[in-house]
């Protein structure tokens, strides 16, 4: 599994012109699901992400997590994070988990977020055309890889 996190002020997904969810300060979460990911790479980022020090403390320091500055966090499902564009200039998907594996582990990353940050997760809709619209502060963009596990 591979997530760009970003750090924002606000940010929201609206699906068919209607937005499905939003948040104020927190984390922006894009999710790409790789063929042979399983529920340990999910309960590995879930980890990572709920205790991910980026938020100021009251010295301007990137030292707090987001459990710890009230922050809200919206995953949207992301497949073209794993997009090789190795060959030519049309990007191939072909690493991108199909949906019939994807989905469960998508379901079930959101669900073990819900469970580290009770009330504090929001969500767009695999699949969906979606647009998602943001306030990166600081700006603040992470790329972490349960493959890496840098």
């Amino acid at each position: 599994m591979r997530i760009v996190l970003q750090r924002v002020s606000a940010a929201s997904v609206k699906i068919d012109g209607v937005v499905k969810d939003q948040i104020g300060p927190g984390m922006l979460v894009f999710l790409g699901v790789e063929e042979g990911d399983t529920e340990a790479d999910a309960e590995w980022l879930v980890g990572k992400i709920s205790q991910l020090r980026i938020f100021d403390d009251e010295h301007g320091q990137m030292n707090l997590p987001v459990t710890e500055v009230n922050g809200k966090v919206l995953v949207v499902s992301q497949f073209t994070l794993h997009a090789s564009t190795r060959k030519g200039n049309r990007p191939s998907y072909i690493r991108a988990a199909k949906p019939e594996e994807a989905i469960p582990l998508y379901e079930f990353f959101i669900k073990k977020l819900e469970d580290r940050l009770p009330d504090k997760i929001r969500s767009g809709v695999f699949g969906a055309d979606m647009k998602v619209s943001l306030v990166n502060d600081g700006p603040v963009t992470i790329i972490i890889d349960s493959r890496l596990k840098e």
